[in-house]
């Protein structure tokens, strides 16, 4: 009723409401055939859209090659400030999904309202929305292989995989991604295992690292230079892309801002 009489104020209250709003549509089959009506969707730029709204919205730019609806979103618009940036610039649309239920609530809506989700770093930004066009390497294979040889002796997690990919120039040298179906799986036994009480550090940060082989500074200078310095370079846009994700910790981190401090 106050979705229809004064949609202002329901939006202004959706932040306290929602919650609720989302488990229900979760729990119970007929309140959710009434409440999907009124559920809202938030972006990044606080505007709110019910679910059918928001479709129509995204559905010119954000419909994949295989004409599937891709709804973007973040946990965090301030760690992923970068990323939602670059997404803006291709005219995409971000949602901001951070309470602990929008991981059940986004399942829901890849089921029921027939739409798939990919968190911003859940790929390189070229390949989040998939299109038919493809971006060709100014580097032979061969050059991407020294290139992905390199990478691969500086990375932090031995387990975490380095691709050379041919992206725009304008995109990150380097960037860490962390593929969707992988992160979802993480967190789910990751909250089962704290729900037993386990207090032991069972999960990793498993990444792939992406190297831009069309960025200048790999292409042009990287790729040119002596093996000492390509080993400098690897390992400094390598921390840098982890520095990014909040996922350069402890003696790497205190280890870099010295190095870094050391060149000023």
């Amino acid at each position: 009723e106050l979705f229809k009489k004064d949609r202002p104020d329901f939006e202004s209250k959706w932040s306290d409401i929602g919650t609720f709003i989302k488990y229900g549509l979760i729990s119970d089959e007929k309140f959710a055939e009434r409440a999907m009506d009124f559920a809202l969707l938030k972006n990044t730029e606080d505007s709110h859209f019910t679910v059918e709204e928001y479709k129509e919205k995204i559905k010119t730019v954000q419909t994949n090659k295989n004409n599937r609806l891709i709804c973007l979103y973040t946990h965090d618009r301030q760690m992923h400030y970068s990323l939602i940036s670059q997404c803006r610039e291709r005219g995409y649309d971000v949602l901001l999904m951070d309470q602990i239920i929008d991981n059940h609530f986004i399942q829901h809506l890849e089921y029921k309202a027939e739409m798939s989700f990919k968190r911003v770093d859940a790929d390189t930004i070229d390949q989040l929305i998939e299109k038919d066009e493809k971006q060709e390497s100014v580097l032979s294979q061969d050059e991407q292989n020294q290139l992905q040889s390199v990478f691969k002796s500086v990375v932090l997690n031995q387990d975490s995989q380095v691709e050379v990919k041919a992206l725009s120039p304008n995109d990150p040298p380097v960037q860490i991604i962390r593929p969707e179906f992988m992160r979802r799986m993480s967190e789910k036994q990751h909250m089962m295992h704290m729900m037993k009480g386990d207090q032991n550090d069972l999960f990793k940060d498993h990444y792939q690292l992406i190297v831009n082989s069309n960025h200048p500074s790999i292409a042009q200078k990287m790729i040119q230079a002596e093996e000492a310095q390509k080993m400098e370079m690897a390992t400094y846009l390598t921390e840098l892309a982890l520095l990014e994700q909040q996922m350069l910790k402890g003696p790497a981190l205190n280890e870099f801002i010295q190095k870094s401090l050391s060149r000023v």
